[in-house]
């Protein structure tokens, strides 16, 4: 059983929703992602998403562009990720975190050298934006094989084929985007998402997490009503960018636990 798989498990059990923050490795500074990390499980996340910062990220709002700017300046890349992981990984073994980004780093490696390294690392799973699932299950088979989740993400264009193509490939969780247009937007629609969930549903036993426009306490609490999962990524880097340096992770962790609270009441 992955760790993801086991985080989830355990969830349901306690009749709780899950709780995924995502920052950007490097950003503000390299120096950081390993305590911000530390802090967003003391404030109650389940599982992390730590974005690999990427000069070309087509998915991505203007806030996690200048987050991957501001990690690239750094010259923080995908081995650097790696790295931090395993330091992060040296007081936690028990979180799940999970890899996103884009598959151009991963191909510069090469697919081969890449997954056992991020075993090596404990990374539990990868979300790579760009890789469509019937077109990468060689991918998909080896990471099942060295025990990390492959995750894909669905959208509110995504096909029946495209739905039944990640439930069968995927792993992990379900990644459902929950707005059409780039991460950080403000205008998802609580109705869609409640109204496409039960589809995707049908389609797997995989749990459903839902991101992309979901910005606060209320949001979270009303997609956690038919999700197994909530993922907030611009929300947090816009704390990181506000607070500075200085006074990011406590920031941090003043976001989240209310989001916590909100999704455990």
């Amino acid at each position: 059983m992955s760790r993801i798989q086991g985080r989830f498990e355990s969830l349901s059990r306690e009749r709780r929703k899950a709780l995924i923050p995502y920052i950007t490795a490097g950003d503000p500074h390299p120096s950081l992602t390993v305590p911000l990390l530390r802090a967003l499980v003391e404030a109650g996340a389940d599982i992390l998403e730590l974005g690999v910062p990427f000069s070309d990220p087509m998915a991505d709002g203007p806030v996690i562009q200048r987050a991957g700017e501001r990690a690239l300046k750094h010259g923080v890349g995908l081995t650097d990720v790696l790295r931090l992981v395993t330091e992060f990984r040296k007081l936690d073994r028990a979180t799940p975190i999970v890899l996103m980004g884009y598959a151009n780093p991963i191909e510069t490696i090469g697919i081969e050298k890449f997954i056992p390294a991020a075993k090596a690392a404990e990374v539990d799973g990868v979300i790579v934006v760009d890789y469509p699932p019937q077109e990468c299950e060689p991918f998909a088979a080896l990471a099942k094989k060295h025990g990390i989740d492959p995750i894909f993400l669905l959208a509110p264009t995504s096909t029946d084929k495209r739905i039944h193509d990640v439930a069968r490939i995927g792993s992990g969780y379900l990644y459902y985007v929950s707005l059409r247009g780039i991460t950080g937007a403000a205008n998802i629609d609580l109705g869609e998402v409640a109204a496409r969930i039960p589809k995707i549903r049908a389609a797997t036993r995989l749990p459903i997490g839902v991101g992309f426009g979901i910005r606060d306490a209320e949001s979270a609490r009303r997609v956690a009503q038919t999700a197994d999962a909530v993922v907030i990524g611009s929300r947090i880097i816009q704390e990181i960018e506000a607070a500075g340096a200085g006074e990011a992770v406590s920031r941090v962790k003043a976001f989240l636990r209310p989001i916590r609270q909100a999704l455990d009441a």
